[in-house]
């Protein structure tokens, strides 16, 4: 369904228990909802769930100037407060668990999972879509997610992407949340793969180090789409944290 916030066409999806705690889903970078959906499904019984096409991304319109993270954190703070949600469980990939993490440090959220998500800044000498299906190759059995991911990771990459999203993209590389992530109180669980040449896996033990109530869980062999890549594991581990 499509809302109109301020001059963006937001679309999301909202499906599951009504009833139930709130997930909600922010997909990586140049990527959609439908890189989301196969984490968010196993859930639907239990618990409301939100997945956005976050703005610029997906069928959501692109913004109309250059937005700096805290413009995607008001955005999904406008929409969750529409929606009369309050203190969810945000759940992201890549871009959309450093979003993830900036918005558990303003604003009360029940728990954070973040699946290999950058918090500083980085030296981006591929592009991301390059590294991840790069990365996608060198795990046995994986061809059939080489292919969705190719289907689903759009062609908003800083090489395809239209000269804003470019400009929004440096904006992300280039923010550093360090000091953001501090102020997280909520427990939060960071899954990464230790293939994941796109933010390393050493990454996930430097945000640790920097949270109160933080854990690591590892996926041997999987790379930047851990969660995809070995997504009962995924399920499993989730369930027991959430």
């Amino acid at each position: 369904m499509i809302k109109q916030i301020s001059d963006i066409e937001l679309n999301y999806i909202d499906y599951g228990n009504q009833k139930g705690d709130v997930l909600v889903f922010l997909h990586g970078w140049g990527q959609n909802i439908e890189m989301m959906k196969p984490v968010a499904d196993p859930f639907m019984k239990d618990y409301r769930i939100i997945i956005l096409d976050l703005p610029g991304f997906g069928k959501s319109s692109e913004p109309k100037t250059v937005w700096k993270l805290n413009d995607y954190i008001d955005m999904i703070h406008i929409l969750l407060e529409e929606l009369s949600i309050k203190k969810p469980i945000l759940l992201g990939h890549s871009f959309g668990g450093k979003l993830s993490l900036l918005y558990g440090s303003k604003y009360e959220v029940k728990k954070i999972v973040t699946f290999a998500s950058p918090y500083k800044k980085e030296v981006q000498k591929l592009s991301m879509k390059t590294k991840v299906l790069k990365g996608l190759k060198k795990v046995p059995g994986i061809n059939k997610l080489e292919g969705f991911a190719k289907k689903h990771i759009g062609s908003t990459d800083y090489k395809n992407a239209s000269p804003m999203m470019r400009e929004i993209m440096v904006e992300h590389v280039n923010t550093d949340i360090t000091e953001e992530i501090k102020k997280i109180k909520a427990p939060t669980l960071l899954i990464w793969g230790t293939l994941d040449e796109a933010v390393p896996l050493e990454e996930a033990y430097e945000i640790e180090k920097l949270l109160d109530d933080a854990g690591v869980v590892v996926f041997e062999g999987c790379t930047h789409y851990a969660y995809l890549e070995n997504l009962a594991r995924t399920v499993n581990v989730l369930r027991n944290f959430l």
